[in-house]
């Protein structure tokens, strides 16, 4: 099968030109010209989890495979840039460790601004989640935030046998079974077995975040061959279904895509943004991979 190329940058250059902002940075340093476009940090940290709200068609859980693509030790390093406007980082670590005696991953994303976005509003952002290495649900999850003067911390339980979770902030809520949260999600959707979904098939993940349970939904858009730094590489190109308004334009306005190897790496996000243009979030650091990337050349 041929697989279409998208390259997505060539040449030193390219890369300090791209690399270089996460999108909420991004979005701050807008919302101090463009009042519209004001968006909380909570959209970049997910970048690959836009809350979604559609009508889509066949839309089910997704096909899940047995972990062999990732492990503890594991650190990827996501860099994010429009034009020539430097933002931040966003790192995801993930470790192993006991909960309640119980052995867990221990996943950290922690975003951070740099460059003329942390003088003009200093973000630094830490989601944590502790979930179960065999269900890949979690037990506990904190939120510890800073941007500019604002200020907000919180710890999340969950008890699945009653379907509930434990806020510090709120209290205790029912949700729905098997719901994830934020950190834990990135993790969860590498497992998806994107090799039994048609193209346009929409698969559905509930998450928890910010006190508020989001259905997620994730189209399949099919394969596509992606460029990066490290070589090129054959992906599997998934579109999560945004909601259309004052940010997109389009449903499929966000793009990822995901490496078809063993290690299920996103490589690479897009988004189309109204008023400010295409964003693109790329990977610039991986180490202690479970699998040897499979670049095609």
């Amino acid at each position: 099968m041929v697989i279409p190329s998208v390259v997505v940058g060539r040449g030193d250059f390219f890369f300090r030109f791209v690399n270089n902002i996460l999108l909420n940075y991004l979005f701050w340093y807008f919302s101090r010209f463009i009042p519209v476009m004001k968006v909380h940090l909570n959209l970049t940290i997910i970048f690959l989890f836009s809350i979604l709200f559609t009508n889509a068609q066949d839309i089910f859980p997704p096909p899940l495979k047995p972990n062999m693509v990732f492990t503890g030790g594991e650190n990827l390093v996501y860099q994010i840039r429009y034009g020539f406007i430097v933002g931040g980082y966003t790192t995801f670590s993930l470790s192993e460790e006991l909960y309640a005696g119980k052995p867990v991953y221990h996943a950290s994303a922690v975003g951070e601004t740099s460059g003329i976005a942390n003088t003009l509003f200093g973000v630094k952002d830490i989601y944590e989640s502790w979930f179960d290495k065999e269900s890949y649900l979690p037990y506990k999850q904190i939120r510890n935030i800073k941007e500019g003067h604002y200020i907000k911390y919180n710890e999340v339980t969950y008890d699945r046998k009653n379907n509930t979770v434990n806020s510090k902030l709120s209290g205790v809520h029912k949700v729905p079974e098997k719901i994830l949260d934020l950190t834990s999600t990135f993790y969860y959707i590498r497992r998806v077995d994107f090799s039994k979904l048609k193209e346009d098939d929409v698969i559905l993940i509930n998450m928890y975040f910010d006190d508020e349970i989001f259905p997620f939904r994730l189209r399949y858009k099919g394969m596509e061959g992606i460029k990066t730094k490290f070589g090129t590489i054959s992906c599997f190109k998934i579109c999560p279904v945004v909601e259309v308004g004052r940010m997109f334009k389009d449903p499929d306005d966000l793009t990822i895509w995901f490496s078809d190897d063993d290690n299920r790496v996103p490589l690479l996000v897009k988004m189309d943004i109204r008023i400010v243009g295409s964003v693109l979030l790329k990977l610039i650091s991986y180490k202690n991979s479970f699998n040897q990337m499979d670049f095609l050349e």
